[in-house]
């Protein structure tokens, strides 16, 4: 196995093009678990950790442009106040020793069903910044995963940036598993709250062969919202809005049976994360004291 150390990202494309099977590693928190475990064993890696740019994010037009390379840790410490949903997600993935590794990029590369900080970006409306010596093109969220493990990605392309946008709004993600951090989610659940465009984005993980918004849901909470004008009285949301909006959250779901749960239980826990994750971000948008997820 060749491993290649590009220290700018024209090299590291270049090589893309030159060795399309070459798998680009970062923290390499999932691609070292797939080679020990022999799972995988590409010709070869392209270590991106030398190139900087890739580690830096900026703001722009009301939208956070997140450097692939970016770890966890710096999401949490730089970033709770713009993308609150993705910090919280970051919290829960794996230990302190993989926040410190780990990336958002990394996680849209192994583009898994479980990656925690999937559903955060399919409600916020973020969108995947690609490249390659052909030039460079940005794949929404809810366009970029294609099945189990797949994405749009074309051969040649790596991941260069994640764009977040900054809504000032109150977000959430919750997950379920037998703890908080360093496991896999049974399930998880991320909403978003839209006010200037009266819609709310929702989208649950670890429930389909690739995590996906609710659609439904979103249609519906953003009707109800809107013909009753709560977004801007920001007065009660009805026991029976949460319950409703619950339920087709749970509907979006295609889950399976496997070791870390049944899909009877992981349709019954994401009615039930819909409906906390709902009333935590309504409190955060009537100002109430931010609910810990």
């Amino acid at each position: 196995m060749d491993f290649l150390r590009p220290t700018t990202l024209p090299e590291a494309l270049a090589i893309k093009a030159e060795r399309p099977d070459a798998v680009p590693i970062a923290g390499g928190t999932d691609v070292m678990v797939e080679l020990n475990f022999d799972h995988r064993r590409p010709a070869a890696l392209i270590d991106l950790t030398g190139i900087a740019e890739l580690a830096e994010w900026s703001t722009s037009d009301g939208v956070v442009r997140l450097g692939a390379g970016v770890p966890y840790v710096r999401v949490i410490a730089e970033l709770g106040e713009k993308l609150p949903a993705l910090a919280m997600a970051s919290r829960t993935v794996g230990s302190p020793q993989i926040r410190n590794r780990g990336t958002v990029g990394g996680n849209l590369g192994a583009a898994s069903p479980a990656g925690d900080t999937h559903p955060v970006l399919l409600a916020a409306g973020a969108s995947v910044e690609v490249a390659s010596v052909r030039g460079s093109r940005v794949i929404p969220a809810d366009e970029f995963y294609l099945g189990v493990k797949r994405h749009a990605l074309d051969a040649d392309e790596l991941i260069t940036a994640v764009h977040v946008p900054i809504t000032g709004a109150p977000q959430q993600f919750s997950k379920v598993g037998t703890r908080n951090a360093m496991v896999i989610a049974v399930c998880s659940f991320a909403v978003a709250l839209h006010p200037e465009r009266s819609r709310v984005g929702a989208a649950v993980g670890s429930a389909a062969p690739t995590p996906r918004r609710a659609l439904a849901a979103e249609e519906f909470l953003s009707g109800e919202l809107t013909d009753k004008n709560l977004w801007g009285t920001r007065a009660a949301i009805s026991d029976s809005v949460r319950r409703r909006f619950g339920e087709l959250v749970s509907e979006a779901s295609s889950p399976i049976d496997d070791v870390r749960g049944s899909a009877e239980y992981r349709k019954h826990a994401l009615a039930v994360l819909a409906r906390r994750t709902l009333t935590w971000a309504w409190n955060d948008y009537q100002g109430s004291e931010r609910s810990c997820a």
